[in-house]
């Protein structure tokens, strides 16, 4: 093979190569990094619902607990977590839905609400943990025109073709706990 040929090959492979480059750069920026985000789901009702993976403490399974006298209606009472008192909220209560015997699947979800207290979340089972694609949840429907309505909610999604609504902590436990900074000390 000749200089001047063995040259126009490089000069050849040298070009296939920089499309090649060029065509992967353009492929990595037409992408748009997913981001995930892990649910720990449960069911109440019949419904899966999911939090924040990081909001969970831990799950525990279903015990007697001490009752608060004047409590709101969805307080189910008191228990002791290795030697700090958490409360414990009854979901189907506290979303206004029909109240059940609790069974061997019944569990309480211990949820970090600040970095003083956690709050346990009875729930009729536990399912398990799921990576979500942020793109894939969507806002709640409003369908009452009640914004009150969505206020736990923080999104929907379909996950293994099941309806999976998305709570948000937070929101929940600020719109349950009194305002107590009116309150004199």
């Amino acid at each position: 093979m000749s200089l001047q040929a063995e040259s126009d090959q490089l000069k050849s492979l040298e070009g296939m190569q920089s499309n090649k480059d060029k065509k992967e750069r353009a492929k990595r920026a037409n992408q748009e990094e997913i981001i995930y985000h892990q649910w720990a789901t449960f069911k109440v009702n019949k419904e899966l619902y999911g939090i924040d993976v990081m909001k969970v403490k831990e799950v525990l399974r279903y015990s007697d607990m001490t009752p608060v006298p004047g409590a709101e209606h969805y307080i189910l009472g008191i228990i002791n977590l290795r030697g700090n008192v958490a409360t414990v909220l009854d979901t189907r209560r506290l979303f206004k839905m029909p109240l059940t015997e609790i069974d061997d699947n019944t569990r309480i979800i211990m949820v970090d609400y600040n970095e003083q207290e956690v709050v346990g979340l009875v729930v009729d089972s536990v399912d398990e943990v799921i990576n979500i694609p942020q793109d894939d949840i969507e806002r709640a429907p409003n369908i009452t025109g009640d914004e009150s309505s969505r206020r736990f909610v923080q999104g929907v999604c379909y996950y293994n073709g099941l309806l999976t609504i998305l709570l948000d902590i937070n929101k929940m436990m600020v719109s349950i706990t009194p305002d107590t900074e009116d309150e004199p000390h």
